[in-house]
């Protein structure tokens, strides 16, 4: 299997801690519809924590701000990895809103990525 990676939490398909499912990125209670440029590929918990927001408050600024769009905006724009490659690190104020709202660095994904690291299967291309 392919190193696919979740988008955005970006744990690994092959090795996720989580059931992985189809997130709408603009929800379908919000208008958005079932098309492959509003699908994501998303770890069930990042899916509960996003439900059908689209924006969150950025821990810095305290202001609301757009949540990473997968389909829209770079990964590597938002977001880089911490030393160890273990925790996502948000470098623009949607990248923190996304990082706090979506749990993406709770402690099993660190755990995980912290085994991958060592096996050399992380961080994902």
């Amino acid at each position: 299997m392919p190193k696919v990676p979740v988008e955005y939490c970006k744990s690994q398909a092959k090795f996720a801690i989580d059931p992985l499912v189809i997130d709408h990125v603009y929800p379908v209670s919000l208008g958005g519809k079932t098309i492959g440029e509003n699908l994501a590929l998303a770890c069930q918990t990042c899916n509960n924590c996003k439900y059908i927001k689209t924006e969150a408050l950025d821990p810095i600024t305290e202001q609301n701000v757009p949540l990473f769009q997968p389909r829209q905006m770079q990964w590597s724009e938002h977001f880089s990895w911490n030393a160890d490659f273990t925790q996502m690190v948000g470098i623009t104020p949607t990248g923190r809103a996304t990082i706090v709202l979506l749990k993406t660095n709770r402690l099993s994904v660190i755990n995980m990525r912290r085994v991958l690291v060592i096996m050399g299967d992380h961080p994902p291309a």
